[in-house]
């Protein structure tokens, strides 16, 4: 029988901290102190890794790991209030870095949150990586343990051959067994299912421990679900607004899932507005 296996954000930073630390911020100096909780008064998180770490010219502090499977639009707002959390909860400045997976066709990825209101602004930068930006050598040359799992979804990395040295690397390395499975998810994205069923083992029993697993089937049916309400909202009322567009896809599968069987109550599409006003209002700070 299969052992469960915690293949997630934390486990994979905490396989080797130091360079992952010293690749996400560029600091060829930095130390990592500890891997810190990164839960806050109702606020859970599942996608993020608070790191302590220290340099001589920055002092002591906090690095919001925050990896993303495919980026979303309130990204830069979530970015801003972990690290402004961060910061309240541990006395010193963060540095967030926003990790993105897979990559979005035709999407702007900001490098910063920004807002204005009644004169007064907001302003929190972050640091951006998209791993199909990132040359694969590095996963190799740099030795960083953790990027190996993405190999097939880095810039390069989409071969048969580089996805099997990437194999060898995990199974020469006994603290690196578990992550062959991630390997292979990952490798479906870019290569045949059947070819990586044969090249490697595709256990699901390990694979469903990943969150990343979980987020994956939860978008397909989030999209669906999606599609099919935007598919009767015309049909009722005529083309969606793309500012609605934007508002129902920042809903949750629950949320959907619960409009659909509201949408035959609306009369009109200002009922609909309403009712996404009051989703807003009761929406609690529990980010998946």
């Amino acid at each position: 029988m299969t052992e469960p296996a915690d293949i997630g954000s934390k486990r994979l930073i905490s396989l080797a901290p130091e360079s992952w630390v010293r690749w996400v911020t560029q600091f060829p100096d930095v130390e990592v102190r500890d891997i810190i909780s990164s839960d806050f008064q109702w606020v859970r998180r599942e996608s993020d890794v608070l790191v302590r770490a220290y340099t001589p010219e920055h002092g002591e502090f906090p690095l919001l790991n925050e990896l993303q499977l495919r980026y979303k639009p309130e990204m830069p707002k979530r970015v801003r209030a972990y690290a402004a959390l961060a910061e309240e909860k541990y006395n010193l400045p963060a540095y967030p870095v926003l990790v993105n997976i897979l990559q979005e066709r035709n999407v702007a990825i900001p490098t910063r949150y920004e807002s204005e209101f009644a004169g007064l602004q907001a302003r929190q930068d972050y640091r951006v990586i998209n791993l199909w930006e990132v040359d694969v050598e590095i996963a190799f040359q740099q030795s960083i343990k953790t990027l190996l799992p993405f190999v097939p979804v880095l810039r390069g990395g989409a071969e048969e051959s580089t996805v099997r040295r990437a194999l060898q690397t995990l199974r020469a390395d006994e603290q690196l067994n578990q992550l062959e499975t991630l390997l292979a998810f990952f490798a479906t994205f870019v290569l045949d299912s059947a070819l990586v069923q044969q090249i490697m083992r595709w256990d699901m029993a390990i694979l469903s421990e990943s969150p990343w697993y979980h987020e994956i089937l939860a978008q397909g049916r989030k999209q669906e679900a999606l599609t099919m309400i935007v598919r009767q909202l015309t049909r009722r009322f005529g083309s969606v607004s793309r500012e609605l567009q934007e508002s129902l896809h920042r809903l949750s599968l629950e949320q959907l899932e619960e409009l659909s069987e509201l949408l035959l109550d609306f009369a009109a599409i200002t009922d609909l507005e309403t009712w996404l006003v009051t989703q807003g209002e009761n929406q609690q700070i529990v980010e998946p």
